[in-house]
């Protein structure tokens, strides 16, 4: 594999996401703090805040995500939830504050990370695109790709290259990419985004049965309805920080409404600008 190509597929890892975080130019080691440990908390962020300039994206965050938790970061467009969640995958370094990564006995990756938008080499198949990232990973192997194909429904197009695939498959294939390993923590950026509502369904079906094979599952999504569905913690992101965090049915009450969606644009003050939330097939268009 020449390096331009091993260089292709590292930018995945930084791949842009929609304007939220500006030129991502600061990929290191010391962007999450991982140790072992067996306790029960996946992750944790402790006073974390995320800077460009004199612009900051959001500022003294912390909390944590347990093993098989599905914490759910919802909030308008350009809140910093991709910016966010960068940080938590160790693309992005913190300007203040600390993220910890427990491993999993049973895994040998402590991150894996969807980008908003995964891009594949088009010469490879769906088979190729994830032994090559198994190259990386020690004891993955050809019996672990297979695996993941047909973990994520891909296992009947392995052998399609990956410029014929649709954008759900892409998606799919995106998924086995961030969950070979079997990582710890598995970091999702808008997994549904442009998916048909049966597509969305599958998609987090699957996050779903991630969470109850033990990794913690951290996605930001607009998909509302899955989400109160499949999310355990619900955080709302906006103007820096969070404006409510619990179950959807804790968000509900305290929203006094009906359905997450609905939740949603209350909690964030629906009425002094605009933002888009997708309920069921449709997009709602709200004063905000």
């Amino acid at each position: 594999m020449t390096n331009s190509v091993k260089d292709e597929y590292a930018q995945n890892d930084t791949a842009a996401s929609d304007g939220e975080s500006g030129p991502n130019d600061e990929r290191g080691s010391d962007a999450a703090h991982v140790e072992a440990t067996n306790a029960t908390t996946a992750l944790r962020a402790s006073n974390i805040s995320r800077s460009f300039g004199d612009v900051s994206v959001f500022s003294n965050l912390s909390f944590g995500v347990e093993r098989g938790e599905v914490f759910s970061l919802v909030g308008p467009n350009g809140s910093g939830k991709s910016t966010l969640l960068e940080v938590l995958a160790g693309v992005r370094r913190t300007s203040t504050g600390s993220v910890t990564v427990s491993q999993r006995e049973d895994g040998v990756r402590e991150v894996g990370y969807l980008p908003q938008r995964p891009s594949f080499r088009d010469g490879f198949t769906a088979r190729d695109t994830l032994d090559f990232y198994a190259r990386f990973l020690d004891g993955v192997g050809d019996d672990e790709v297979t695996e993941t194909l047909e973990r994520v429904g891909l296992s009947g197009v392995a052998d399609r290259s990956v410029g014929s695939l649709s954008g759900g498959m892409t998606r799919l294939l995106g998924l086995g990419q961030a969950v070979l390993g079997d990582p710890a923590v598995l970091v999702l950026d808008e997994p549904g985004s442009g998916l048909d509502p049966a597509m969305v369904e599958r998609l987090f079906g699957i996050v779903g049965e991630l969470a109850q094979s033990g990794s913690a599952v951290v996605v930001a999504s607009h998909e509302l309805p899955a989400i109160e569905t499949y999310a355990d913690t619900v955080a709302v992101l906006d103007g820096g920080e969070f404006v409510a965090r619990g179950t959807p049915e804790s968000l509900l009450s305290q929203a006094e409404a009906d359905t997450l969606p609905d939740a949603f644009l209350r909690l964030v003050g629906a009425e002094a600008g605009s933002v888009t939330v997708r309920a069921d097939a449709t997009s709602r268009e709200a004063t905000r």
